[in-house]
């Protein structure tokens, strides 16, 4: 059953909190780049089977598109636009503007937020644990082989050093 019925929620998103009065059934990315103008997580498929909506949601990656805002209330999020800190983008940020792991760039946002939960989850991860956390992130354009150098050079791999 959904619910349309409005209700105020509390989210906390790149550490800072927001009160607002959304549909129950609202998913939180439509809250995210409609209510907070978070334009990092993209819609992609509404299915969350692609990756472009990924966030972190306590560290670990969600797809936004299938997470209802009520399921996200009292957790830390982290969008694409909250891995910079200080002035200074994220690391995984990094490799991929050096690696050029985008073509058309829609894909980018999950990828990223993909790397950096498995960073947070495994501080040193093989080839096999990149490829593992990337099997469900989808890129349409062909870029897979820049992705995947950036998520080894994100990872302290060498960036050049992948497998077939």
């Amino acid at each position: 059953m959904l619910d349309s019925e409005r209700h105020m929620i509390e989210l906390t998103v790149n550490g800072r909190r927001h009160r607002l009065d959304v549909p129950g059934d609202a998913p939180l990315l439509h809250v995210l780049r409609n209510d907070l103008a978070l334009r990092g997580p993209k819609y992609g498929c509404g299915l969350g089977e692609c990756g472009a909506c990924a966030v972190l949601i306590e560290g670990r990656v969600a797809r936004a598109c299938a997470v209802s805002c009520a399921a996200a209330e009292g957790r830390p999020i982290v969008t694409l636009e909250g891995l910079a800190a200080d002035g200074r983008l994220d690391p995984v940020q990094e490799a991929f503007i050096v690696e050029q792991g985008a073509q058309c760039g829609y894909c980018l946002n999950g990828m990223i937020i993909t790397i950096r939960a498995l960073l947070n989850a495994t501080p040193a991860p093989d080839e096999a644990a990149i490829r593992h956390a990337l099997r469900y992130s989808l890129c349409r354009c062909g870029t897979h082989v820049e992705i995947l150098r950036a998520a080894r050079r994100a990872c302290g791999l060498d960036p050049a050093g992948m497998s077939p």
